[in-house]
């Protein structure tokens, strides 16, 4: 019995010491954030958008779409990446083996053709079954292949682009006209290779959308896409803004980012094993070009903006948050080398640790903690004055952390512009710690267990069910 109550104590004692850490990081996190934000959207008025738009040397780049079963939303993802306000681009659509119709209703929007064509499989994919074309739309081509997921349907597309710039875009997703471009402009002006670069992911659910164009921002009215605004603007705001001024970056969203293609095809391109291949390559190009002491940049850039819908149903944001964790796990377990390396630089002395210890021990240590710390406290084995810590760490702050990113949004980009949005934003970022984070963390919780337990499936996630 001693033994029993002396490992909950000790257990008690490691979490209170554990969010101490946690909350200090993300505190510097905030701070540094809210100064790069703010200098850079001072910044942005002076963006040599229109004379990169318009200069002959500005890099193409093609547009990579990887569909699978998307017919209900992938003319509007294309209406969106045709308005794109950018001189030399192509799209190019991968079908992965749909079976609703999407690539029937390509061929007929578009009055496509079969076409003979020469694949050059330099990164080995799965079999390509046809192309398709129309010569009056010269930057559109349609690849019907075997289905192999969505990492293999990026190859595909790598190996039939001929930019010297690949873009990745979700087929459920709407770009703003100047997104590109704006993505385009650091990889421009640094002084060293940028071998990759993303942009911010903004939830689609509640808004209008005419012709491929967000119209009027607004909210949706189920809780849950709005629970996951609240939780994005904290992501992105000062999660990976800070993460980028310490030149620290470990993962951009494969919902809208900027590749250079060269890079990708050294590295190996896309693994098709991993369940999240967008931190995977990230990893992997960091870890290539720090092996090969080639000089490089991975940057995120803060108002690229590309919106998606986000799950609106548990079912289906479970199936996304289990893929998305068991996907970090693959990731940092698989270049455990990386971890405290002075070979990697910041990257192996401080990225890899936070990502191991905060991001994917978290979720163990924040389930567990929520039901070993109250249980002490009520069966007499803590203080009054640890538990209250416990819920100051643990909720308090978390509430402090979501209202202040809707504040540095509210100063700095006002997507959101109306009173009603900015007031029910900041009440769902208070309710946000009494029930969906725990959800949240239930699902990374579940995800630890498959991992361990061998079952690691891609868990199709169908947003709208």
């Amino acid at each position: 019995m001693k033994v029993t109550t002396a490992l909950i104590l000790g257990f008690n004692y490691f979490v209170g010491i554990y969010y101490t850490f946690f909350n200090i990081i993300y505190s510097l996190l905030l701070c540094i954030s809210l100064i790069v934000i703010i200098k850079y959207t001072k910044r942005l008025k002076y963006a040599p958008v229109k004379e990169i738009n318009y200069s002959p040397e500005t890099p193409p780049v093609s547009i990579l779409i990887a569909a699978r079963n998307e017919r209900d939303v992938i003319l509007r993802t294309l209406e969106s990446v045709f308005s794109i306000n950018y001189p030399f681009y192509d799209v190019i659509v991968i079908n992965d083996g749909s079976d609703d119709g999407t690539l029937e209703l390509l061929i007929d929007k578009f009055k496509l053709k079969k076409i003979d064509m020469v694949y050059r499989n330099i990164l080995k994919t799965a079999p390509v079954k046809a192309f398709y074309y129309n010569r009056e739309l010269p930057n559109l081509l349609v690849v019907d292949k075997v289905r192999s997921g969505k990492a293999d349907s990026l190859n595909c597309g790598i190996n039939m682009s001929k930019a010297p710039y690949i873009c990745t875009i979700d087929a459920d997703s709407i770009v703003e006209p100047d997104a590109l471009i704006r993505l385009m402009i650091p990889v421009i002006e640094s002084p060293v290779p940028v071998v990759a670069c993303g942009g911010v992911v903004r939830v689609l659910n509640g808004s209008r959308i005419e012709k491929g164009i967000v119209k009027d921002i607004g909210l949706p009215r189920e809780r849950l896409p709005v629970f996951q605004i609240v939780e994005y603007l904290r992501a992105f705001l000062f999660g990976r803004v800070g993460w980028d001024a310490l030149r620290s970056i470990l993962i951009l969203s494969g919902t809208f980012s900027l590749f250079n293609k060269n890079a990708i095809i050294s590295a190996g391109g896309f693994h098709t094993r991993h369940l999240a291949e967008d931190m995977e390559i990230i990893v992997r190009l960091h870890e290539y070009y720090r092996k090969n002491k080639k000089p490089y940049s991975i940057k995120f850039i803060s108002d690229p903006i590309c919106w998606t819908e986000v799950p609106s149903t548990l079912r289906a944001l479970a199936r996304q948050r289990r893929r998305w964790h068991m996907g970090l796990m693959q990731s940092i377990i698989e270049y455990r080398k990386m971890i405290f390396n002075p070979s990697y630089g910041r990257i192996g002395l401080l990225i890899f640790p936070y990502y191991l210890f905060f991001e994917m021990l978290g979720p163990l240590v924040e389930f567990l903690g929520y039901l070993i710390v109250p249980t002490s406290y009520f069966l007499g084995l803590l203080n009054l004055n640890f538990f209250l810590l416990f819920l100051l760490l643990a909720i308090i702050y978390g509430i402090f952390l979501s209202t202040t990113g809707i504040f540095l949004e509210e100063l700095t980009y006002r997507r959101y512009p109306g009173w009603d949005h900015l007031s029910r934003l900041l009440v769902y970022g208070i309710l946000e710690n009494f029930g969906y984070r725990q959800i949240n963390s239930f699902f990374r919780f579940q995800a630890t267990l498959y991992y361990l337990c061998g079952k690691r499936k891609w868990e199709h996630v169908r947003k709208n069910v």
